[in-house]
């Protein structure tokens, strides 16, 4: 009986394509057990996106874990000095942080282990091109852990996490910030935001960051080894565009070389991930060089490609109330959108058909998650808010409106009592944990979404973790900063794929908006 095509998902689809893409190549399926030792992924939990594993007890009583990744796994059950081209289509289990559930994930991709040359290197990234193209339109992304390193052996121990936030996030600012709390060289200070900023073609931005980074020879180096790489591929001709950008940065520890994500315009964040990973086969004793990719096909589900595809607009997510209003008015001053677009109805969407632009009206806590799922191409949210949500977007530009301090505050007379933890109200759990966890302060953290001044006045709490303008509210309540714990204002914030797809109309809104924010 043939089976006909039009029952089945399109990531089902996509999987029998990669399946036959991979097998012509020469590549030996692999198949994963479902399986593996807890403390296998315990003493390797570096080498994991995320610690959080799940694990049960077997009946012999032993302690097992599904599966997180699929690469750590393939590298356990290599021998060493063994050489392998393998295929793989599993599924592994993780943690969201965001929903706070765990998730199965359909994973495809290919790896090679053994002698990694030149031409092998090349192999793989022609074939992660060919993988892309058979889901869609797609960009394929490059960096080096090499440049990172460099980057962040600039820094302090203790810093370096920041550094690395600020580099994923595109947080330019940021990073301009910790340069000069560490006390770095003005010039390299900026040297080192200029190749944050950079973003485009691979060739062209490619010899902007080696005039970047010439007096920085690990990272110089890294950026040869990417121009070599980069010149192979362009003779070969390839159809989706290369670029490179140096927030191209994977979350798990093992690639030690070349990095590359592929996008495609469908999906919001990255769906296709690889790289060197020698550092890996090194820590479990082995010898051999190793590279590969992994691409999620979960995202590729038909519904979010419908509804992505339908959008022609630039959608911009607005806080509502003052905020949103004064970023708006500053969209108008800088030329990009109709003047009074933002009525006085009870609508939530407005469309600018000359200018191409909707704008969203937006719960303020929701603008990040708009961002970050795609819904919005771009969007306007306090420092506050991603600190909290920790949202997975891109971080390019500060305003000067909605400034303050989040802080911790309490009554004037308060003593902290150390024979207990200390009880804190706020709104900004993760932002509070963080932070006492970080001064070894044990707490008992209370959620409040509102008037949070009235905990310590009725003993709810000791303090509160709050943003804080004036201070007016705090005195009149018989209440004081004790300390400042960062500050907060306006930021704007971009969608992953949609950076890499709109590019050029967000870069102009940036330089326009971010004239008139000076």
């Amino acid at each position: 009986m043939e089976i006909p095509v039009n029952i089945l998902r399109q990531e089902e689809v996509a999987a029998l394509k990669l399946r036959a893409l991979y097998q012509e190549a020469g590549f030996n399926l692999f198949c994963l057990k479902s399986f593996e030792e807890y403390n296998f992924y315990l003493e390797n939990k570096n080498f994991l996106a995320d610690d959080d594993v799940i694990k049960f007890s077997a009946a012999d009583g032993r302690l097992l874990a599904l599966n997180p990744d699929v690469t750590l796994s393939i590298v356990k059950n290599t021998a060493a000095h063994e050489s392998r081209r393998l295929y793989y289509n599993e599924n592994i289990y993780r943690h969201n942080h965001h929903t706070n559930e765990y998730q199965q994930l359909n994973q495809a991709g290919i790896e090679i282990i053994g002698s990694v040359d030149k031409q092998a290197e090349l192999e793989v990234i022609q074939l992660a091109i060919a993988s892309l193209e058979v889901i869609g339109q797609a960009k394929l992304e490059f960096s080096h852990s090499g440049l990172v390193a460099a980057i962040l052996a600039l820094f302090p121990c203790n810093r370096q996490a920041e550094v690395f936030s600020s580099i994923k996030n595109k947080d330019s600012a940021a990073l301009k910030d910790l340069a000069q709390q560490v006390h770095l060289a003005p010039a390299l200070t900026t040297n080192l935001c200029e190749l944050l900023q950079l973003s485009g073609e691979i060739n062209e931005s490619l010899q902007t960051a080696l005039t970047l980074t010439k007096d920085l020879p690990h990272a110089h180096q890294a950026l040869v080894e990417l121009q070599e790489l980069a010149t192979a591929l362009l003779k070969e001709a390839v159809t989706p565009r290369l670029l490179f950008d140096l927030s191209t940065v994977n979350d798990t520890n093992y690639y030690s070389g070349i990095i590359f994500q592929g996008f495609v315009p469908q999906v919001p964040q990255a769906i296709l991930f690889g790289g060197r990973y020698d550092g890996l086969l090194q820590s479990l004793g082995k010898t051999q060089a190793a590279i590969g990719f992994g691409i999620h096909l979960n995202a590729i589900a038909t519904d979010t490609v419908t509804a992505k595809n339908e959008r022609t607009h630039l959608n911009i997510a607005l806080p509502k109330g003052r905020m949103g209003e004064k970023v708006y008015h500053m969209f108008h001053e800088a030329g990009l959108c109709q003047e009074n677009l933002l009525d006085e109805s009870r609508k939530l969407i407005f469309t600018d058909e000359e200018n191409g632009l909707r704008f969203f009206l937006v719960k303020p806590s929701d603008v990040a998650s708009y961002v970050e799922h795609g819904a919005a191409d771009i969007g306007i949210v306090g420092r506050d808010i991603l600190l909290e949500t920790e949202a997975d977007v891109l971080d390019v530009l500060r305003f000067a409106i909605g400034q303050c301090d989040i802080a911790i505050a309490g009554a004037k007379n308060f003593q902290k009592d150390a024979s207990r933890p200390l009880k804190v109200a706020t709104k900004y759990p993760t932002i509070a944990r963080k932070y006492f966890s970080s001064r070894s302060q044990p707490v008992e953290l209370i959620y409040l979404n509102g008037s949070i001044e009235l905990a310590p006045l009725v003993g709810l709490a000791d303090v509160i973790v709050d943003i804080v303008e004036t201070g007016t509210t705090l005195k009149e309540n018989g209440l004081e900063v004790f300390e400042k714990i960062t500050d907060s204002s306006a930021h704007l914030v971009v969608n992953r794929t949609s950076w890499r797809f709109k590019q050029s109309e967000i870069y102009e809104i940036i330089q326009k908006v971010g004239a008139k924010n000076d």
